[in-house]
């Protein structure tokens, strides 16, 4: 947003949009997605009225988690073009007035990265303590009974120096060890790199995870765990996450960024809301926006996120701004969890709840979980764990723009399957249909612009029974109530202590806009209504 409403800065009246960088668009016919690609469709980027672009990583990289190894910080992956067409991209996001935010990846690195190579090469190398290296127990086993979140142990025997070495990840992804002050450094300068060349701002991955416990305690095992869960959950991560120190580590990187003009830090952090909020910092001097998941794991049931949204505005620090996610490249998508006809509901809350609103990529077309089939799957947590149907690439799967040759994602096969509906399902054939999800994005984004009190105004909770959920978004006077139904079955709402008058001015069904409503509003199942109160 150019207009600075109230001196609140882009990142707070913006909407995000992540793109996984292999599945947005591929410009060179080799069934990858590229930066060409994303340079080609950011048009339509501005036209559905994006502020910010979230790529995954594009660096060099083995490709053993498809990116989030990294080998090379400062570089482009040769499948995703060159430095060139990342400054192209850079100078094509800038002057459509959007900003650019890059993946950081600074938990690990590849094993093939120079800095771990030096580090396994010998025990006396200077960059030995660089990583996480700790001598077997007494009988040969790992030090301690921590686990990779892939499955299976966190430590990896190296039988070339007789140690270990942690990994929260693959074995291919070691752990940097963030108490040594040359690490720090040498992540810092990585950032000050990007930030150099005009990058808005980093999405920081698995911010939780930087720091561990120096006295390498065993982590206690979970009573909820269920054998269906990932193995990871076997054991609470109370030593090897979410240590006090890693709040200095934030705080640096937060000093950095404000070295340079209204830069962002978003921080990857699965955690109890009453943890995460500690990740703003004290005098919010930590991460500008640690990611809230919440929208992606609680019950889809308006009395549980009704709460939820109360319990968070009230435990934000003072000064904390909030965000709100229904999807990413590690989770189902939300017309998957939910449904096709509530995901239209699900795109009203996210878009009218106060806080910076961050859209997956094709989540905007309603695009569904593909069931790649076990022997198409690419991605390593699906791989290690085969008997638990836990691949993500469901919903990795390429964006479909039209009904032409593989959505017209490329030319030639693409890394992943198109579902078999995509000639229906795709940006050309909703772009121009009325009812279409599409459509229900692009209006509410442009009401959020138009309007100050859904974009930056007060959050007030209003009481609901059954499953409605309804909150007012007020600025400067102009007020506008939100009612949600996150039911199949048709409601009444009349709020109590309050005259409800006003006209529903959006509805995931068209036809009901211009209504006047008084008193009471009548709801279809499966309907979301912006209410303009009088």
């Amino acid at each position: 947003m150019s207009n600075h409403t109230d001196n609140h800065l882009w990142w707070q009246q913006g909407v995000v949009y992540q793109i996984y960088p292999r599945s947005f668009m591929d410009s060179n016919g080799d069934g990858v997605g590229d930066l060409q690609g994303i340079i080609s469709k950011l048009d339509y980027l501005q036209w559905l009225g994006i502020d910010a672009v979230w790529v995954s990583p594009v660096y060099p990289s083995p490709m053993a988690d498809f990116g989030y190894d990294i080998s090379d910080y400062t570089g482009i992956h040769p499948l995703f073009g060159s430095m060139d067409d990342f400054d192209a991209l850079l100078a094509e996001v800038h002057s459509r007035k959007m900003k650019l935010i890059l993946d950081l990846v600074p938990n690990h690195t590849s094993d093939q990265h120079p800095w771990f190579l030096e580090s396994r090469s010998s025990r006396d190398n200077p960059k030995r303590d660089w990583y996480l290296w700790h001598d077997a127990a007494e009988d040969g086993s790992p030090p301690n009974n921590w686990l990779s979140v892939f499955g299976g142990s966190g430590w990896e025997w190296d039988e070339k120096t007789g140690q270990y070495y942690y990994h929260a990840f693959l074995k291919e992804q070691p752990d940097l060890n963030w108490r040594n002050p040359e690490v720090q450094q040498a992540m810092l300068d990585v950032m000050r790199f990007w930030l150099d060349k005009g990058v808005d701002g980093f999405r920081v991955d698995v911010m939780w995870h930087m720091v561990k416990d120096d006295q390498w305690r065993n982590n206690p095992a979970n009573p909820d765990y269920q054998p269906h869960m990932a193995t990871y959950e076997k054991l609470v991560p109370a030593y090897s996450t979410d240590q006090p120190e890693i709040h200095n580590i934030v705080s640096m990187m937060r000093r950095l960024t404000d070295e340079y003009n209204e830069r962002l830090i978003i921080g990857e952090i699965y955690l109890p809301i009453h943890k995460l909020v500690t990740y703003y910092g004290a005098d919010n001097s930590g991460a500008h926006l640690p990611f809230n998941f919440q929208l992606i794991g609680l019950p889809w049931n308006a009395r549980t996120i009704s709460t939820a949204v109360d319990l968070y505005e009230a435990a934000l620090p003072k000064g904390g701004w909030p965000n709100w996610v229904l999807g990413n490249h590690d989770q189902s998508r939300i017309a998957s969890r939910i449904g096709k006809a509530q995901a239209r509901v699900a795109a009203v809350m996210l878009l009218t709840l106060r806080g910076t609103p961050t859209i997956y990529y094709g989540d905007e077309i309603g695009m569904r979980d593909v069931p790649v089939p076990p022997e198409e799957w690419q991605d390593p947590q699906g791989l290690n764990m085969p008997d638990l149907n836990l691949s993500r690439d469901p919903f990795r799967t390429p964006m479909q723009w039209n009904d032409g040759p593989n959505g017209g994602f490329s030319l030639e096969k693409p890394w992943l399957r198109l579902p078999d509906n995509y000639r229906r399902v795709n940006v050309q054939v909703q772009r121009d249909n009325l009812e279409s999800i599409l459509t229900l994005y692009h209006r509410l984004i442009k009401m959020r612009q138009m309007e100050p009190a859904l974009r930056i105004g007060n959050y007030i909770p209003v009481v609901a029974e059954g499953n409605t959920m309804a909150f007012i978004r007020e600025w400067e006077g102009k007020r506008f109530m939100v009612v949600l139904n996150l039911g199949h079955g048709v409601c009444h709402f009349s709020p109590h202590n309050m005259e409800l008058h006003g006209k529903i001015v959006l509805s995931t069904i068209p036809e009901r806009e211009g209504i006047t409503i008084s008193k009471r509003v009548n709801l279809y199942g499966d309907e979301a209504v912006i209410i303009k109160l009088q």
